[in-house]
């Protein structure tokens, strides 16, 4: 049985890593002969109507589709070593594969229709996979993950409902021919706001973080190439509808505070799959801020990277935590470095290519962004948010580095840690290469054409001196050593306030729920347990209960009783006889 498991999860591997590596190679022969293929494929036709299926295969789709199945291939390789001790995890590898299938779906759909199924798919796979370890925890995780994505898909609905205004749900038609249209500015609109719930900006931040409950493995896919990603993609397609127009501006506002929220939060938190997951959120708000801006190109470049070191982080986190038995605290890491140095290793890089590490993945994406930045008409608030963020984010992964891989030992002595996961190990350096080598090739691939720019020594160095700031007071900020009088309690207000991102989960949860609860308490009282309760249901069951209890009196089989009501009816009847004569 467990060479058949084990069998389950190495065909799907060797299955999505084929199809990844076939359609990145269509995805290089599309950029090189700048090909579009637009699909159409008639499933059912009854007399005049029929029912259409659209695709579309371009450059970019295909790139981004070989970039879920590398990563998903990697991931249900990565379970088989993970999720050995579950015994459902064929249920579990049909979840992960049902969920790459929402995403392709989403993927490769011009059709607003198409796009519903993928996404609402995605919600629905992701509430099964969030609540797969069955506790309270995870089933409240999973209820607010749900619940806040059900916005946005309500918000696609609308946009279905709205494109009813033209001929076709095909919305890839209408974008040039109609984007400063009043009923497109609405659906650019709408597609916002649903793209906001699902990529978490601000006020939907709360369930990323929350949606950590789910298995490691699913962490690394849904947090680096799928669920949080699918937002992002589909303002990618529409990104023609926020150039120069008020939704882009207010995108670049919620994002720009989404990024600064989630670096701020990361540096007060101690769970090493909710720093990694705020990391996540801080990268989002990043591809989202530089969209709003109209360099959609540099969104899906840092898409990509994002999603090959962030998938590597959340594989070495989760070989950490398996060996850690399930602990999550950094606190009680230290000195990983010495019994994992594999991982560690792998971990660092990561690390380095989050933080933007010259000529590693996530530097030739960053460091564009920011220059895009520096180069850009663009107020100084924004400008602030963008470099501090940026800050902020070195300064969490040199905090994490040193809680987690430098120090003492913090853990028990009977924690078997090692490095002898070698099917964790393939998978985790099979994303470390494309960590380091990632980002240069894509820069090849899509930016072919030679460009320079050109901005003053200051700005041009700025980003390199906001990283090394960040490390350093990361650093400074971690070694409690260096302040035996401790003086975070007297800013035990403002490290709750950050710490719990803006208090966004309390007001996502009981803020949104307490009072209606209480309206509903209210007119329970007094409605169903008052006035109604009293005149209605309550009395009727007393009275007609009094009125039994009687009529049982009257008829307790007494002869004399029976014949006396016998003869009053008699002479009832012969009464009402002579009257009608």
């Amino acid at each position: 049985m467990v060479n058949y498991l084990i069998n389950y999860c190495k065909i799907s591997f060797y299955f999505l890593i084929c199809i990844s590596f076939s359609l990145f190679c269509l995805s290089i022969k599309f950029i090189l002969k700048d090909l579009v293929y637009f699909i159409e494929w008639e499933i059912l036709t009854m007399q005049s109507m029929s029912i259409v299926m659209t695709f579309l295969f371009d450059w970019m789709s295909l790139m981004f589709m070989s970039f879920v199945l590398l990563i998903s291939s990697l991931v249900i390789f990565y379970s088989n070593q993970y999720m050995e001790e579950d015994y459902n995890i064929n249920r579990f590898i049909l979840l992960v594969l049902m969920f790459v299938m929402s995403m392709m779906m989403l993927i490769i759909s011009p059709n607003l229709i198409s796009i519903l199924l993928g996404w609402d798919g995605l919600g629905l796979v992701s509430y099964c996979l969030v609540i797969y370890f069955q506790n309270v925890k995870s089933y409240n995780a999973g209820m607010l993950t749900a619940l806040s994505n059900r916005i946005g898909d309500v918000a696609l609905l609308l946009t279905i409902a709205w494109m009813l205004n033209y001929g076709s749900w095909n919305y890839i038609f209408y974008l040039d021919l109609m984007g400063k249209n009043m009923e497109m500015m609405i659906i650019g609109g709408l597609v916002m706001l649903a793209a906001m719930t699902k990529s978490a900006q601000i006020p939907f931040s709360s369930w990323l973080p929350a949606a950590m409950a789910a298995p490691t493995p699913v962490s690394a896919l849904v947090h680096s190439s799928t669920l949080v990603t699918a937002g992002v993609y589909l303002l990618i397609r529409f990104n023609i509808l926020l150039v120069n127009w008020w939704m882009g501006q207010f995108l670049l506002l919620v994002s720009g505070l989404t990024m600064f929220m989630a670096g701020l939060g990361a540096n007060f938190e101690f769970d090493l799959k909710k720093i990694i997951a705020l990391s996540t959120l801080s990268q989002l708000g990043l591809m989202m801020s530089i969209l709003s801006m109209g360099y959609y190109n540099l969104a899906f470049f840092h898409l990509l990277t994002h999603a090959l070191f962030k998938a590597l982080l959340f594989m070495c986190a989760g070989s950490i935590i398996h060996n850690m038995k399930n602990s999550q605290d950094i606190r009680m890491m230290g000195s990983l470095s010495m019994s994992m140095p594999l991982t560690c290793s792998c971990f660092n890089v990561a690390n380095l290519a989050l933080c933007g590490m010259p000529f590693l993945a996530g530097f030739y994406s960053k460091d564009l962004i920011l220059e895009m930045v520096s180069l850009s008409y663009l107020n100084s608030f924004s400008f602030f948010l963008f470099f501090f963020s940026t800050g902020l984010t070195v300064c969490y992964s040199f905090r994490l580095v040193y809680y987690s891989m430098t120090g003492d030992f913090n853990s028990s002595v009977l924690h078997p840690l090692n490095d002898k996961g070698w099917t964790m190990i393939f998978s985790i350096f099979f994303l470390m290469i494309m960590a380091i080598i990632g980002g240069s090739m894509l820069s090849w691939l899509m930016f072919f054409n030679p460009a320079m720019i050109c901005l003053p020594l200051i700005l041009k160095m700025l980003t390199l001196f906001v990283c090394i700031m960040g490390g350093v007071m990361g650093y400074i900020l971690s070694n409690v050593k260096l302040f035996f009088m401790n003086k975070s309690l007297y800013y035990y207000n403002f490290i709750c306030f950050v710490g719990s991102m803006w208090f966004m989960p309390i007001i996502s949860t009981i803020g949104v729920i307490n009072y209606p609860l209480k309206l509903g308490l209210y007119s329970y009282k007094s409605f169903d347990q008052g006035w109604s309760e009293f005149f209605g249901a309550q009395m009727l069951y007393f009275k007609l209960k009094s009125y039994s209890l009687y009529l049982q009196e009257f008829q307790n089989n007494n002869l004399k009783i029976y014949m006396l009501s016998y003869m009053l009816w008699f002479i009832v009847l012969l009464m009402l006889i002579m009257l009608i004569n």
